[in-house]
């Protein structure tokens, strides 16, 4: 239980820094529940009838997203939901990049795999940095010292 209770508990960080954590938590947070909302409401088939992802697959991507932005904006898990954040994103940038041949950033404006790699980069920083002091994972869990 003790590992448990380790693993959620965010490292002690300033106020200054614990801020800016909090703004980019609610900043991204935002971003991933409007991006999770469709997808939520039908969490094993919002790829459609065609997917060639399985209709788990697809709701673990919707919690991810969803649940995801709810975890970051409360700072609630954060370490839990970063890694199926962190796991999304790779998949969305692989399908990207790799499937559909998508460039980085598309000139046009139509599809590319820059936004989910920088999601993709940005949950990595939830897994290595913690939600911050301003965070219900500091108050239900405690912080590092």
């Amino acid at each position: 239980m003790k590992n448990l209770k380790t693993f959620f508990q965010p490292h002690a960080r300033c106020n200054k820094t614990s801020a800016a954590l909090l703004l980019m938590r609610l900043i991204m947070g935002t971003a991933f529940i409007l991006h999770g909302l469709g997808k939520i409401q039908n969490p094993f088939g919002w790829m459609g009838p065609e997917a060639p992802v399985p209709g788990f697959f697809q709701f673990l991507a919707a919690l991810s997203e969803f649940g995801g932005g709810i975890s970051l904006i409360l700072g609630l898990l954060v370490p839990l939901f970063a890694s199926g954040l962190a796991f999304t994103m790779l998949v969305a940038t692989s399908m990207h990049a790799l499937v559909l041949k998508d460039p980085f950033v598309n000139p046009m404006g139509g599809s590319s795999y820059e936004l989910a790699l920088t999601y993709f980069g940005l949950s990595l920083v939830w897994l290595a940095v913690g939600p911050g002091k301003f965070s219900l994972d500091k108050m239900i869990f405690g912080e590092r010292k």
